[in-house]
């Protein structure tokens, strides 16, 4: 939000109250600092040969971003390596400043779309490592998302059995942008672990699946790829509602993350009617499809929209449910949200206190 700092907290919005962060991005401060995790065959593999990734462009971003490794200006630390790989400054900058009492890290390493699903595997497997290595094993109030192969599904689930029952990680981490559809049934078995393990799903927006980042192709502007992730967002939502995967994983939690929010009743609107017309073609689902997105789907409020009425935000919130929405900075990217000016509308203190602590301890389990 390029505004937000200016605007001052709303009456009663400043109450001080413990924070649970769902959007942390750590990052490597040398490509080399995950050598200790790799085995010697994939580090020799990556000095030949690099890492070949779904995306039309080697080794570059299709699109300038707005801020350098998309990050405030201000998240640069002092010691050097970029944004995210300080763990002293990151306690500096949020931890202690936000009193966060738990933060999620979302490593966002295009490292499980590599073409080669090996590699991908060996990467994911050594991303997790470094995460409780370099940050969790370092700082008892973080937690690591599981880096998963996804398009391996068979890898997927064996690197999700290593890690379940490990209390540094919190989640299994997916990304919005995937070769096909994510309720298709062949990433099924990742569901069924993450069920079997009561793990929630951390669905990120982003991701390099070799498609162009809107249904129509390529624009032009930065500014257009960066709202295009949303949609990438609301098309895996239809899918895995659409596929059945709720009907046949009822306990599955999908959290998205900073994929907005606002879209999310309207999507659930549409999804009814076309079901109460087309619902032969989908007799799997026994109910209509904003049902499962009340019941399995949570949402992060990062980056949060932001419209002329703020009491249409409460609506929209109201929509999705209270106790489905959880708060998020995305420290340390460029649109980061502080937590004392990121709500435009006033929430009560029983809405903050679910928001802000309450909503992410329970769906990740950290009471």
């Amino acid at each position: 939000m390029s505004e937000i700092l200016e605007r001052p907290p709303s009456t009663g919005q400043a109450t001080k109250l413990r924070i649970i962060d769902s959007d942390i991005h750590p990052t490597l401060r040398l490509e080399s600092d995950l050598d200790p995790f790799l085995p010697a065959r994939w580090r020799q593999h990556i000095a030949e040969y690099g890492k070949l990734g779904h995306g039309p462009y080697a080794k570059r971003n299709t699109y300038p971003r707005f801020q350098p490794a998309l990050s405030r200006r201000d998240a640069w630390p002092p010691s050097g390596g970029p944004p995210g790989s300080d763990l002293d400054f990151m306690r500096a900058q949020l931890l202690d400043l936000y009193d966060i009492e738990y933060g999620i890290l979302e490593p966002l390493m295009p490292s499980n779309l590599v073409r080669n699903l090996e590699l991908a595997a060996a990467l994911c497997g050594a991303i997790n490592d470094w995460q409780v290595a370099t940050f969790t094993s370092r700082e008892k109030r973080l937690r690591a998302s599981i880096l998963i192969p996804f398009e391996d599904p068979k890898a997927a689930v064996a690197e999700i059995e290593k890690r379940a029952g490990d209390r540094n990680f919190a989640q299994i981490q997916l990304t919005s942008r995937s070769t096909e559809p994510l309720g298709r049934p062949r990433y099924w078995p990742i569901f069924e672990a993450a069920a079997h393990y009561n793990l929630p799903i951390g669905m990120h927006i982003g991701g390099e699946a070799g498609h162009a980042p809107t249904a129509s192709g390529w624009p032009s502007f930065y500014i257009e790829d960066h709202h295009g992730l949303i949609h990438s967002m609301q098309c895996q939502a239809t899918s895995m509602v659409l596929e059945g995967v709720f009907e046949r994983f009822p306990t599955l939690r999908i959290i998205m993350i900073e994929g907005g929010l606002a879209w999310i009743p309207s999507l659930g609107w549409r999804l009814d009617r076309n079901w109460r017309k087309m619902r032969s073609e989908v007799p799997h689902l026994k109910r209509p499809p904003s049902d499962y997105m009340r019941q399995n789907f949570w949402v992060s409020t990062q980056p949060m929209e932001e419209p002329e009425n703020p009491e249409d935000l409460r609506r929209i919130l109201s929509w999705i449910g209270w106790d489905r929405v959880l708060f998020a900075t995305d420290y340390p990217h460029w649109d980061f949200d502080d937590p004392r000016y990121a709500f435009p509308c006033q929430l009560t203190e029983a809405e903050r206190r679910a928001i802000f602590r309450g909503n992410a301890e329970k769906v990740y389990r950290l009471d």
